[in-house]
Order: C-alpha cells, then sequence, then structure tokens
C-alpha cells in the first residue's frame, strides 16, 4: 500500500512540480517537489496519507 499511495502522491507532485514552474508559482513547485520527495522519507500508511494530503491541498490553502 505504501509503494501505491507513494507512485500517487509522485504522479500529483510531478503535476504540481510542472505547473508551477510553467506559471512560476512558487508554493506549488515546492509542493510539487515536497510530493515527489516525501513517500521516499516516510514510512508508514498513516503519516504518507497525511503529510501527503497536507502538500496536496498547499497550493489551495496558501498563494505567493
Amino acid at each position: 500500500m505504501d509503494l501505491i499511495l507513494g507512485l500517487i502522491f509522485g504522479i500529483i507532485g510531478s503535476a504540481y512540480f510542472v505547473y508551477g514552474r510553467k506559471q512560476q508559482h512558487a508554493t506549488a513547485l515546492f509542493a510539487g517537489v515536497a510530493l515527489m520527495i516525501f513517500p521516499m522519507l516516510v514510512s508508514g500508511e498513516v503519516w504518507l496519507i497525511i503529510g501527503g494530503l497536507a502538500f496536496t491541498v498547499l497550493p489551495f490553502v496558501v498563494s505567493i
């Protein structure tokens, strides 16, 4: 399950990264990088879900 969640959050992160780079949106760029790296550093489904959802929602909550 960790592998599948990591893959999902990695795909979302790469989309945020591309969007943030093209639109020069710093929050989306940071969230994208964090979502691509975060699944490699965290073990445990609960923390992966909590952190992944937090970084996924970040560009909608914070707009710089």
